[in-house]
C-alpha cells in the first residue's frame, strides 16, 4: 500500500535553516520508505506562511491531490506577527473542516516553545511571551473537535532543546538539519500507526 503524503504549513515544512534534506515531511518520508512503505510526497508548505495561507493557498491543492496522510504544522509565524487568536482558530477550523474531505488522517503539530529559540533573546519578549500557550490550545481543541491526530511539539520541545545544542539554525530561529531530524523522530510512531491500519 502506498501512501500519498500531503504537508502542508510554513517554513518548516520547507526545510529552512538545513543544510540538506529538508524540513520534516521529506525527513519522515524517508524514515518511512526506509521501514519498507512506498510514499509520494507533496509538499505544499511556504515560507512565511500563516495560517490564512495555508487556508488560501494549499488547502485546495491538498485536497486535490487525494492524499492518505495530511500533516499541517502552523502558527509559529502567527504568532510573531500578531494574528489574533481568534482569527486564528477559526481559519484552523476552517481547514480542518475542508481536510476531513480527504477521508485520510490529519496530523497536527503545535508550536514549539519558542522561548527557548536562540532569536527570543534578541526580541521583545511580548512577540512571544503568554501567546504560545493560547495558541497551541486552540490547536487541541481544533484537533479535538475534527479527530485531528496531535503531536505534542510543545512538550517535547522542552526535552529536546535544553539537550540538543544544534536544534537551531545559524538563524537561530529556524532547526537545523539535526533539529528536523529529532521533529520528523518525534512524529514518526504516531504517523506509522496510522498509515499501516
Amino acid at each position: 500500500m502506498s501512501v500519498d503524503y500531503v504537508a502542508l504549513g510554513d517554513s518548516t515544512a520547507v526545510g529552512v535553516g538545513a543544510s540538506r534534506g529538508g524540513g520534516y515531511p521529506d525527513r519522515l518520508a524517508s524514515r518511512l520508505r526506509a521501514d519498507g512503505l512506498p510514499v509520494g510526497l507533496t509538499n505544499l508548505g511556504q515560507s512565511g506562511a500563516r495560517i490564512r495561507d495555508v487556508l488560501t493557498g494549499q488547502v485546495k491543492r491538498a485536497v486535490a491531490a487525494q492524499p492518505t496522510l495530511v500533516t499541517l504544522g502552523i502558527g509559529t509565524n502567527d504568532v510573531w506577527r500578531g494574528t489574533p487568536l481568534e482569527d486564528f482558530q477559526d481559519d484552523l477550523d476552517r481547514i480542518a473542516r475542508r481536510l476531513k474531505q480527504t477521508g485520510a488522517p490529519l496530523v497536527v503539530v503545535n508550536l514549539v516553545d519558542l522561548a527557548l529559540a536562540p532569536v527570543a533573546k534578541l526580541v521583545p519578549a511580548a512577540l512571544y511571551e503568554g501567546r504560545i500557550e493560547p495558541f497551541n490550545t486552540a490547536i487541541a481543541e481544533v484537533a479535538r473537535a475534527h479527530g485531528m491526530h496531535l503531536v505534542d511539539l510543545f512538550s517535547a520541545s522542552k526535552v529536546m532543546i535544553p539537550h540538543s545544542p544544534h536544534f537551531f539554525s545559524g538563524d537561530g530561529f529556524h532547526p537545523s538539519d539535526e533539529g528536523y531530524a529529532e521533529w520528523a523522530e518525534l512524529m514518526l510512531p504516531l504517523v506509522k500507526s496510522l498509515v499501516r491500519r
